[in-house]
């Protein structure tokens, strides 16, 4: 099975192509926007591949002809996406009828080829009324990063593919080149350095580790699931619960962490108050079975120990 990964370079990419790179029966195809960033480069063929350009998703795509394309590539800072419009929808939401267009022709000159488009999704296209949410909820963005994301949704349940649209919450992990931050890293960095920070506690989350996310996609590849999937953590907290178990994790001093409100943060997009996912269809159809947040700390420690060394 050739399965091809766009956003190769970033935490959910990585994780994907090193899985996939150990699993027999499978060529993975890693693709990124410049330069092969992982440090393993091994075991997987890797592409340049911009998704904002149709005659480069056609060239690759073409050449390798996937069985599986599992799309993680996109605009994500949700402040920069409200202030820079035109370069989310075409990252977000363009790219992905670029991706679409380009298969439906592959798929239209090939009779026997029927490739997999899995896309990842997010709890940010719903209001935060209320949580944890089921696959069923009906959308309803706040933010434009939120409509670029549903808009691509759209587009993807309309195409001739076969398709599946895993969507998520609040993903944390460790990468190569550790150049990205998450809510355990933040609330331990600055607790270890003494600092005191303040903490949303009317924000709920279903905090998800990276190398459960990259199993949940996995798992819809090798079932050949269509639809849409809840792939997330099982545990429904506060950011501020989160902050407090890191600390307890960490036995660092509980007191630094200060309870604040959303509206106290100047921020330019608004966020759902409460998200969280309900996970039963991703764990009955797919066999899916994410860690605990707490196991999830530990696997980032033993994890920057393995760094160390």
């Amino acid at each position: 099975m050739n399965i091809l990964i766009t956003g190769s370079n970033g935490l959910l990419g990585q994780k994907l192509v090193y899985k996939l790179s150990d699993k027999s029966g499978i060529n993975c195809i890693a693709t990124a926007r410049g330069e092969n960033r992982l440090v393993k480069q091994n075991g997987y063929d890797f592409e340049t591949l911009d998704i904002t350009d149709e005659e480069n998703i056609r060239s690759v795509f073409t050449k390798h002809l996937p069985d599986v394309i599992i799309n993680t590539a996109a605009m994500t800072n949700v402040d920069l996406c409200e202030t820079e419009k035109e370069a989310c929808w075409l990252m977000n939401t363009t790219s992905v009828e670029y991706q679409i267009n380009s298969l439906e022709r592959l798929q239209k000159e090939n009779s026997n080829y029927h490739p997999q488009f899995i896309h990842l999704s997010t709890d940010f296209i719903f209001d935060g009324t209320h949580g944890p949410l089921d696959e069923n909820e009906k959308p309803n963005p706040l933010s434009y990063y939120a409509e670029s994301k549903l808009a691509a949704e759209k587009i993807i349940q309309a195409s001739k593919l076969h398709w599946a649209i895993a969507r998520t919450v609040l993903v944390y992990g460790i990468v190569d080149n550790m150049s990205r931050s998450n809510i355990v890293l933040w609330v331990k960095q600055n607790l270890e350095q003494g600092k005191i920070i303040n903490v949303v506690d009317d924000q709920f989350r279903t905090p998800t580790l990276a190398e459960d996310l990259a199993d949940g996609c996995i798992l819809i590849a090798e079932k050949k699931a269509q639809g849409i999937y809840n792939i997330s953590g099982k545990n429904f907290y506060s950011i501020l619960e989160m902050a407090h178990l890191v600390a307890d994790f960490y036995k660092l001093d509980n007191s630094l962490i200060k309870p604040s409100k959303s509206t106290d943060i100047k921020q330019a997009a608004k966020r759902p108050p409460i998200t969280g996912f309900i996970i039963d269809k991703a764990i009955i159809e797919l066999g899916y079975q994410p860690h605990s947040f707490t196991e999830g700390i530990k696997l980032l420690e033993d994890q920057m120990n393995e760094m160390k060394k």
